[in-house]
This record gives structure tokens, sequence and C-alpha cells, in this order.
């Protein structure tokens, strides 16, 4: 008889107790559990299913809640928290009914309706460290929120916790507002949700033209509205791939508002005829769905720009926001003169992100064709520096190192101040071995934009390719907050994590990229990307049979993208078929820049390999850069 498979799973277990229960119950053992019994009928448990949580354990003072998102667990310990407060108001002190409540992002064994594993039992832990009225949580947890609810939270660092080997990184919300566990006060406050940063979700707009073509057009007045939000420094706007993962779905508008854990959202639809455009757009307040404002347009195409300063600036009207003088230039100043190059790069934007040799070529034509039209285009410029260097860094395309670096100047010539021109002339450096420049161009960007995607994804590259990997990790884990929903940061993280052998936060951070990555799948089935990634990840979890498929998968799409070799290559390493492996890596060395090899030299996936002569001669030939000239020179294929 075939051995029954494990179900495993990644979620989100909230765990809380009432504070001096047994003390509650010697005074009145009947007015307790009614009082009890009360507080969750009328509040507690429909809190719980408002937030898509499930109660799957209970311990007479004691529950364990699980939820499929972290922003949702953390939304309803927020409100249970904040409820309880106004339900013991005008109670004696000592009958005051209070929970601990402790929030853990991991990966759980499923078991019929219970679950059990270090997932759960983490939150168990973290619970008995809250103080009373108050919530405790992973790093994990902390970063999975970033910022996006505008809590506060206060690092404990690490704690040894019983039952695990490894001690775990604390943070408590509000510290400063709750009584410490244990301590005595009037009464336990809750965690402070700052009120002076709305937060606000721009949903992508439907693509009303009858034209599946079209796509990129609505997409692109997605993202630049939400670019534009961006600005906004008090306001606090959802990243591009979070929302994206609503695209073409009926969305439920409270729900969605819950889910992405935001006060307002954006919705909208175009419709692109000839050389005219109807935008029509909404502003609805999360928590009824009621719209605060709708308005539609009817302009020429030429107008695009105008209708999303004329969106945007409504929208921060409605919210009360007074922009900064600097802010409305940003604002009003349009990114080029001309809409056929916008077009062409609108375009080259949704090619860019498949992430493949074949979409880093076709987004190259239309940044290329953009610049043509608008030889000052600063973001076309940028957008073509960068995919010069994935180009040739990656897939080992002979572009001129110098030809990169002056389109990236060109970028930040015609815009000084945009930070994704020098995360460019970063990534160009970088890619010539010019290593101390390249940090110094990523640390420019940074300091123009912390948000900046591209600097923040780069420079946690970068200190990947060092051996830095502590540093690396918070770069990632920012990139993480600024893009949730993107699935190669968490990839990336597994791989950081098993190289500092905390394999437990390898394996959560693989669950989260695989969630992720089956997202993009669906959304994108001809992308290799996701999948091959994927197929390490589920390979280091010890899902043989999906990691096969997936990478079969891949390949199918290109066999012969560079990339996929080499995740391939990752994959079929912690598979067992290092032989495939070693030929697949063999293929792709001398197809690539200096500073991807780095990234091998430092890529935990290939530990099952250092053994081999093979592999061991490719790790000489990096570390002895003349003779892996002399080898490519000897070599033909």
């Amino acid at each position: 008889m075939a051995e029954e498979r494990v179900q495993r799973r990644l979620a989100a277990i909230l765990a809380a107790d009432v504070v001096g229960y047994s003390r509650l119950m010697e005074a009145n053992e009947e007015r307790t559990l009614a009082t009890l019994s009360r507080h969750r009928r009328e509040f507690f448990d429909p809190t719980i299913v408002k937030h898509g949580g499930r109660i799957f354990k209970t311990m007479g003072d004691g529950f364990l809640v699980e939820f499929g998102s972290v922003i949702n667990a953390v939304h309803c310990a927020v409100d249970i928290q904040r409820g309880m407060v106004e339900r013991n108001a005008g109670v004696p002190e000592d009958r005051h009914v209070k929970f601990r409540i402790g929030i853990n992002l991991g990966d759980i064994i499923v078991d019929g309706d219970d679950l059990y594993g270090d997932g759960v039992n983490m939150a168990s832990r973290l619970e008995s460290l809250a103080g009373p009225g108050g919530i405790a949580c992973s790093a994990i947890v902390r970063n999975q929120i970033g910022n996006k609810l505008e809590l506060e939270f206060v690092d404990l660092g690490e704690k040894e916790v019983k039952n695990f080997s490894q001690p775990v990184h604390v943070y408590l919300m509000s510290l400063a507002s709750m009584s410490p566990p244990g301590a005595p006060g009037p009464r336990a406050a809750l965690p402070r949700l700052r009120a002076e940063k709305p937060s606000i979700a721009v949903l992508p707009f439907t693509n009303m033209s009858g034209d599946p073509d079209q796509d990129y057009f609505s997409d692109g007045i997605t993202e630049d509205i939400i670019t534009d939000l961006s600005n906004v420094s008090r306001l606090f706007v959802l990243g591009r791939n979070t929302v994206f993962t609503y695209k073409g779905k009926a969305v439920n508008l409270e729900r969605a508002a819950r889910e992405l854990g935001v006060s307002y959202l954006v919705e909208g639809s175009v419709r692109q005829a000839g050389h005219r455009v109807r935008i029509n757009a909404q502003l609805i307040e999360g928590a009824t769905g009621g719209h605060l404002w709708a308005a539609r347009y009817d302009r020429e195409l030429t107008d695009v720009f105008a209708v999303q300063d004329e969106i945007t600036r409504t929208i921060v009207d409605q919210l009360k926001i007074r922009l900064l003088p600097e802010e409305r230039r940003a604002i009003e100043q349009p990114p080029t003169e001309s809409i056929e190059a916008y077009t062409y790069y609108l375009r080259g934007r949704e090619y860019f992100h498949l992430r493949s040799r074949s979409s880093y070529g076709a987004a190259r034509q239309m940044f290329a064709k953009a610049i043509e039209l608008d030889s000052r285009y600063a973001r076309a410029y940028a957008a073509l520096a960068i995919c010069d260097s994935k180009l040739h860094s990656k897939f080992g395309l002979a572009t001129a190192a110098e030809d990169i670096l002056v389109t990236a100047g060109k970028a930040i010539e015609f815009d000084p101040s945009l930070a994704e021109a020098h995360a460019a002339r970063g990534f160009a450096l970088k890619s010539q071995g010019r290593r101390g420049e390249a940090l110094v161009a990523f640390e420019r960007a940074l300091q123009l934009d912390p948000n900046c995607y591209e600097a923040n994804d780069f420079q946690g590259e970068f200190c990947f390719q060092d051996g830095d990997f502590e540093r690396a990790a918070t770069f990632y884990l920012r990139v993480m907050e600024i893009r949730p929903g993107d699935y190669r940061s968490p990839f990336a993280l597994q791989m950081i994590f098993q190289s500092l052998g905390r394999m437990d936060e390898a394996k959560t951070y693989a669950r989260i990229g695989l969630k992720s990555a089956e997202e993009e799948i669906n959304a994108h089935p001809e992308s290799n990307l996701p999948l091959e990634l994927g197929a390490a990840a589920l390979a280091a979890l010890g899902e043989r049979e999906r990691a096969t498929d997936w990478i079969s998968r891949a390949l199918a799409i290109d066999p012969e993208d560079n990339v996929t070799s080499y995740n391939a290559a990752c994959a079929y390493s912690l598979l067992g078929q290092h032989d495939r492996a070693l030929d697949l890596l063999e293929r792709w060395f001398w197809r690539v820049g200096s500073d991807e090899k780095l990234w091998f030299k430092n890529d935990s996936d290939f530990a099952p390999l250092k053994q081999y002569p093979r592999y061991q001669r490719l790790i000489q030939l990096i570390e002895n850069p003349a003779a892996s000239e002399s080898g490519q020179s000897q070599r033909v294929d």
C-alpha cells in the first residue's frame, strides 16, 4: 500500500487566549462562562467570520484561527482588541475579559478540519509573549504587513521560545500603548492605526475596447495613476503586482478592500476608438462599497495625460489631502509630449513584465520606438537600458556595455530625479563588473525614491552576488513590501535563508512565492519564469512530482532560454539528477555575464553538486577570469 501523502499549505494562524481565565473562573465560574459565551456569540466569532477566518480549535480559554491572508488576520486581531476595550467599558476592572493574540505565517499540516505543525505552534508561542490586550507577531508577519496597514511595531529582537531550537524574532504592535506581559494597568490599549495616512488601491481598469490586444493601454493607465498617487507623501498606495491579481475578475469591492487592507479603492474602465478615448473612474469607500466620486471623460487620445492628472488630483481632493508643491509638479508633469511614444512605452512595459528572452527583445523594440518618437523620453531610455542590461547579463547578447551606459545617461540627463534611471545605470555598471560605481548609483536611486522597485531589487541581487546574505534579505524584504504579489522576491528570500541555514524561514518564503507564481501562471500561461522558479522551490520542499512537471512545462515553452536552463539546473540539482543539472549549467555558463556567475557561485541550490569535478571546474573559472576567457576562446558549441 502506498504511503499516504501529508497535505501541507501556507496559512496565517491567529492564536488567542483569555488573560487571567483561571482567576475569573475561580471568582465566579457561571458568570465567567456566560460572559465569555456572550462575547464569542456577539462579537469574537462574527469578527473572525467577517475577516475570512476559520476557528479550527478551541481549548476552553483559547482559540486557534486560520486565515488565507496575513492582512486579514492582522485586521481581525486589531478589531478584536479594539472591540474588547469598548465591551469592557463600565465593567469592573477585575471582571474584564481581555485577550492576548499571537500571529504567525507558516507551513501547516492539514488533517481533516484540524491543522498542525510549527506554523501553528509558533502562533501559540507568540501569543504568550503578548501583553493583555496586545498582539505579538513573527518577523515574517511584520515583513508581509510592511506599511500597508500603518501599524506601529516595536522590535523585541530574538526570543527563545519553548520547543523551538532557534530563537524567533518577535514584534509587538503599538507596545507603547500596551501593558507589558504580566504587568498591571488601568486597561490595555489596542494597536493604533495611524489615521493621518489614508490607504488606497487602484484596481486594474477594464479594457472596454472589445480587443484584448488593447489591454496594455488600460493596464498602462492603471499603472500611471498608481505612480501619480504614489508621489503623494500623505497617501499609502498599493503597488502594481498586488492589485493586478484582481485583473479580469468579478470583484466584491468591500471584500477586496478587506483583503488588500485599504480604506479606499479606485476602479474604472477604458475604451479606445481611433483617436478618441473614454475613461470612467470611481472612488469607493472600502468599508461600505459606496461611491464617493465618479466621472466619465470623453477626450481626444492626446488628452490622456490631462485625464490622468485630473483623476489623481480629484482623488486627492476627495480624501482632503493637501499636496506639497513638488508633489503637485510631479503629478502635473507629463512623461512625454507624444501620445504615440507613450503607447509604445506601455506596450514595452507589458512585454517587460513577462521577463523572458523573447519578451525582453520585444520590449526593447517598443522602448526604442518610443525614443524614436520622443528623443527626450527619460522613462523610455531607463527602460531600454535595463532591457539591454538584462539581455547582456542574463542571455549573453552582444550589446556594447558602453552603449548601455550612454542610454542610462540620457535618462538621467533628461530627468535627473528619476530613480529608475539611476537604478538602470547601476545595473549596467554591475553587468560590466564595475561594482563600486554600481553601488553608488543604486544608493543614489534609493535617496531619490526609497520605494523604487528596481533600485531595491537590483541592490538585493548585488548583495547576494557579494555573498552578503543578511543585507540582501533586507532589500528583498523591501521589494516584497513594495510589490507584495511579486513572486521573484520570496523565491530569492528562500535561497537567502537556505544559505543562512534558516530552513523554516526558507520553506515559508518558498510557499509564499509558489502562491504568487501560481497566480502569475494563471494570468500568463505563456510565461516560463514563474514555472521554473517555482519548480526549484517545489524541489526544495520535497514535492518532486510537481517540481518535475513545472520544469518540464517551462522547458517546453522555450528550451533555449538561458534563464530557464539555469533554473532547471537548480531544480534538477535538488531532485538528485546531477548530471542533467551539470549539463545545463555548462551550457549556461558560457552565455552569461560575470555578475550572473557570482550569483551561481553563491546559489545554495547547487550544494548537492559541490563534490563533482565539473562543478568545481566552473567555480575555478569564476575565481580565475583569465582562465574563463581562455576556455571561452577554445570552446566550440
